[in-house]
């Protein structure tokens, strides 16, 4: 059994204390441990994007569900949209146009979010449509591709 499946079995403190006496016996031999565990992802620090797509999108929604209780319920307990009607700088005419660039960002957001929305939905009819064309133009006698 290869010495990294013997440190797998016994975990995360087998490894760190390799990486701990290759750093004492001799610091490049640390070093190059350490760099092993990050690559391979045995310390959990590996690059997960996936990972950290899924966080944005559970952040994004948590945000817009925050800004549809704050500016869309009247009865809210903060009184509506509080970055729209925010507590006043002292200057009328600066309230005024950060409101009206709020509600141009709010808008342009919307739009963006909109595109995407057809973005995805293009992008997924063209895969359905590729689909349905294979489908179409496979011999009868042909069963379907097995993965």
């Amino acid at each position: 059994m290869p010495i990294t499946a013997k440190l797998d079995m016994l975990g995360k403190p087998a490894w760190i204390a390799l990486m701990i006496a290759g750093f004492v016996v001799w610091w490049p031999l640390g070093l190059a441990t350490l760099a092993f565990l990050i690559g391979s992802g045995r310390m959990g620090c590996g690059h997960h994007y996936g990972h950290w797509e899924h966080k944005m999108e559970r952040l994004q929604r948590k945000m817009d569900w925050v800004r549809s209780r704050m500016g869309g319920n009247p009865e809210s307990p903060w009184g509506g949209n509080p970055w729209r009607h925010g507590p006043s700088s002292g200057n009328r005419a600066f309230d005024e146009y950060r409101a009206e660039t709020l509600k141009r960002l709010e808008e342009e957001q919307r739009e963006f979010r909109e595109f995407l929305d057809r973005l995805r939905f293009a992008k997924d009819k063209t895969e359905f449509d590729q689909f349905m064309a294979e489908r179409r133009n496979r011999p009868e006698g042909e069963s379907h591709p097995q993965n």
